[in-house]
């Protein structure tokens, strides 16, 4: 079976940053998950506000925000973006015990932002951990995913479970 190729190895099979030089500039955007699960009593515990720490989901919000802007700090070959949108929001479902993180990066430019997502959506999901950990040392971050993406040369793309 033929070895698909890899953007960020060269001939030799060294890592090295894409040139995106060549590539035209469209409007871009991705969409990413990630799902904190906690117990029923945690959950209400973020959804009522009055954990230990304060405001979960309003600090998890602002970290991913930062985190995204940061993203080519944290990822070796990723390129420094000029975001135009970084949104990320938190569902809580006390029953589950989950608490969801929804990331969204937007920019216009030759390369996409679906790294800028996906970090966005793991920061927060940390912020969660880190702000109810003195409430529970159970709690797991089970997924990071990409959810959707619009634009550039592969097209659109959307998760079946988006």
């Amino acid at each position: 079976m033929p070895r698909p190729e890899l953007s960020h190895l060269d001939e030799r099979g060294h890592a090295r940053m894409v040139d995106v030089g060549p590539k035209p500039s469209t409007e871009r955007s991705a969409i990413a998950r990630a799902i904190v699960r906690v117990s029923p009593e945690t959950a209400a515990t973020v959804q009522r506000g009055d954990a230990p720490k304060g405001d979960v989901l309003g600090v998890a919000r602002i970290a991913g925000i930062q985190a995204a802007k940061r993203t080519a700090e944290l990822i070796p070959l990723c390129h420094p973006l000029a975001l135009t949108f970084v949104g990320v929001e938190g569902t809580i479902d006390p029953d589950a015990g989950t608490i969801e993180l929804r990331a969204e990066a937007r920019t216009t430019g030759p390369t996409g932002v679906e790294m800028e997502a996906m970090i966005a959506a793991a920061v927060a999901a940390l912020t969660v951990y880190d702000m109810v950990k003195a409430v529970e040392r159970g709690t797991t971050i089970e997924e990071v995913a990409l959810l959707a993406k619009s634009g550039g040369r592969s097209g659109d793309y959307r998760a079946a479970q988006a």
